[in-house]
């Protein structure tokens, strides 16, 4: 968001990039349903506070040391997570951060910087674009498909074409797509990899555990490409939002080299504490995605239902489209204490698949409102 104001200040100091720009963030309210922020609904079940709140005891007393700088224990735990798919995860291959976003950071910090440039195929996480931009890396909007049969979708062709025209350093590709909701397939990133050949190809699976049945995964590219990245999260699948643990699986040398770029005891131990029990039940913690995939499965019908037009989608949360004002309609149902995200794209918001009641709270207050937030009908009510 452009700011045309003359700095003053401490404003005068910030870097000429940063000016007028906005933080990422979205609204934190105290709603009836906040289906806005792909949160899982769900609490961590009982059995497994129990048995961090024992790891926490262990570890607290020892807080006057630093902690584990490699992380070992849980880097051979995320290792032993991820190769539950059937590609074996070494250690070594393993990185983490406080959140996906710092594993990206580390990303664009080792491989970014200035006089450097990163793709992202727009609609898609903002946050890509905001950490290339504060490491002074140049970055590029992408396109995606406007085609109606094809909204918002990559094809590798296009995309190839695209790389091949910008020659990146680094290129960002969502699989399950954040706003959008689809995953890409496995000839996209090949082709992406393939036309890029001076950059690392990161491909951003925060939601890969709420994908459809069949749809495959960016960890079986993994072998022989050096400069391919997977990223995940515990926030999403595991319930551990609040933990903020993020990880990537790619080449042993790619892991190494991130050590250039992180800070210090960058994991401290009560987080690596959180994120080991968690892993310890493994199963447990994601017993509630088949839950909210059958809710997520029931926001596509019930909107189809209602007049709207949603996206087909691998996560857990469904982007629609079929409004009139989108930050109009985005308002009606806060007023009605249930608060989704308005993600930008001209007649379209984005919610959150969360527990059966709170989807219920959701497509009653859609329902309830007027035909003036149907798209084509607001100008005849």
């Amino acid at each position: 968001m452009a700011d045309d104001r003359a700095p003053s200040g401490l404003r005068s100091l910030l870097r000429d990039d940063l000016r007028g720009e906005s933080p990422y963030g979205a609204p934190q309210l105290a709603v009836r349903a906040a289906l806005n922020t792909n949160e899982n609904s769900y609490p961590v079940p009982p059995e497994v506070v129990a048995d961090m709140l024992a790891e926490l005891g262990e570890t607290l007393p020892g807080l006057n040391r630093y902690p584990d700088r490699e992380f070992t224990d849980l880097r051979s735990a995320l290792a032993a997570y991820l190769s539950r798919g059937g590609e074996p995860i070494e250690p070594v291959q393993v990185w983490a951060g406080n959140g996906s976003n710092e594993v990206l950071l580390h990303l664009l910090q080792a491989f970014g910087g200035p006089g450097r440039r990163a793709i992202g195929f727009t609609p898609s996480y903002s946050m890509h674009a905001i950490i290339a931009t504060t490491t002074g890396t140049a970055w590029t909007h992408g396109r995606r498909s406007t085609e109606p049969g094809r909204l918002f979708t990559l094809a590798a062709a296009d995309v190839a074409e695209q790389l091949g025209a910008l020659d990146p350093h680094l290129v960002f590709i969502c699989s399950p797509n954040n706003p959008t909701g689809t995953a890409v397939g496995l000839d996209v990133i090949e082709a992406a990899y393939e036309a890029a050949p001076r950059a690392v190809v990161v491909v951003d699976e925060a939601y890969a555990e709420f994908a459809r049945p069949g749809t495959p995964n960016a960890l079986t590219l993994l072998a022989g490409r050096e400069r391919l990245v997977v990223t995940r999260t515990l926030s999403k699948a595991f319930a551990l939002a609040g933990g903020r643990l993020g990880y990537l699986a790619a080449d042993p040398e790619l892991v190494d080299l991130l050590r250039l770029v992180r800070m210090p005891y960058h994991l401290s131990a009560p987080s690596q504490a959180v994120a080991r029990a968690a892993l310890r039940h493994t199963d447990m913690m994601l017993s509630t995605v088949g839950v909210v995939k059958a809710q997520r499965d029931r926001l596509v019908a019930e909107l189809t239902a209602l007049g709207f037009a949603p996206m087909p989608s691998d996560a857990n949360f469904v982007l629609f489209g079929g409004l009139a004002d989108a930050a109009r309609t985005w308002q009606a149902l806060l007023d009605a204490g249930v608060l989704v995200r308005d993600v930008g794209i001209p007649h379209y918001l984005r919610v959150t698949a969360g527990t059966p009641e709170e989807t219920t709270a959701f497509l009653d207050a859609l329902a309830a409102l007027g035909p003036e937030h149907h798209l084509g009908t607001e100008k005849a009510s």
